[in-house]
């Protein structure tokens, strides 16, 4: 076994693992929240509040169950397309998470690593540690396990260089992700324009802007450099990995966050005002997932990534 491919089923192994404290602290909550021992998060009910832990619960059972197949015998046997789906949106979702962890960690800050979802009732600070430390674990190990994987299961989509493939027309997607991520990145170094409660922003908010926008912005050239065939040099890992990167953190974080914009800009819960205008937040989560989900049917549909 080369030495790439034990360190990507090491990570596998470590990834499932990291992820285990965080599932089974939302069970707790579910549990607890019913039994009427632990509190329920500020503007949701009790029938809101369990109904969204348990779709972390079914998220977090997901990434233990993906970390595995990544790394059991099994996983080969799994349809491709579903096991890389589960990839793509798992990577994408932690990749810009892992700055929140670590400033939280090194600054203190204690933010919510879900990007402000609503979801957590001042819990105690072992169990925020906890909380980082699966999304930390996570994302670092699947950093390293999907690509070995990847390389396991598709070994000539990585291979070559830009050039080698066909041009095409540079795609539609490419420009408005790209515009998705200026508009993050303008949020994150401050900008106003859009935002209707500035008050509300923390720093974990202008960690997470920056991350998306950054991603965006990276995925965005990454599929017109394929499209383009240019710069025709570059090996072609370079651009798949942060296609696939960048369009996974589109359509995931932008995938989570549309249906809970589009419930505070329905219900309008005073205990969870948004900081964004709720219009301008729908419309920019609503093109990223449609950019991302599009960008990576480019990226898949070249010649030389086609299996």
């Amino acid at each position: 076994m080369e030495r790439w491919d034990r360190v990507g089923r090491n990570a596998a192994y470590g990834a499932a693992l990291a992820l285990s404290p965080y599932l089974l602290i939302k069970v707790s909550w579910v549990i607890g929240s019913l039994a009427g021992v632990l509190p329920i998060g500020d503007g949701f009910g009790l029938t809101e509040w369990v109904v969204l832990n348990t779709v972390t619960v079914g998220m977090a059972v997901i990434g233990i169950a993906l970390a595995l197949a990544l790394v059991r015998p099994w996983g080969m046997r799994i349809p491709g397309r579903l096991v890389a789906f589960c990839s793509w949106v798992g990577s994408g979702f932690l990749v810009s998470v892992l700055p929140v962890g670590l400033f939280s960690a090194l600054l203190d800050v204690g933010g919510d690593p879900q990007g402000g979802g609503g979801d957590d009732p001042a819990m105690p600070v072992w169990e925020g540690v906890l909380v980082e430390f699966s999304f930390v674990g996570m994302g670092l190990g699947l950093a390293l396990a999907v690509p070995a994987y990847l390389r396991r299961r598709w070994p000539d989509a990585f291979i070559g260089r830009v050039g080698d493939g066909p041009r095409a027309a540079p795609p539609w997607a490419a420009v408005v992700g790209a515009t998705v991520g200026l508009v993050w990145l303008y949020w994150a170094a401050g900008g106003t324009l859009g935002i209707a409660y500035p008050a509300e922003r923390n720093t974990d908010g202008y960690v997470l802007a920056a991350g998306w926008g950054f991603w965006a912005l990276a995925g965005s050239a990454a599929i017109w450099m394929v499209a383009r065939a240019r710069p025709a040099r570059l090996p072609r890992w370079l651009p798949l990995t942060f296609g696939w990167v960048g369009t996974g953190s589109m359509f995931a974080w932008s995938g989570w966050k549309l249906p809970l914009v589009l419930y505070v800009a329905v219900a309008d819960p005073a205990d969870v005002p948004l900081p964004e205008n709720p219009t301008v937040a729908l419309v920019l989560h609503l093109c990223a997932v449609v950019a991302g989900a599009a960008m990576m049917r480019t990226l898949v549909r070249t010649p030389a990534t086609t299996h």
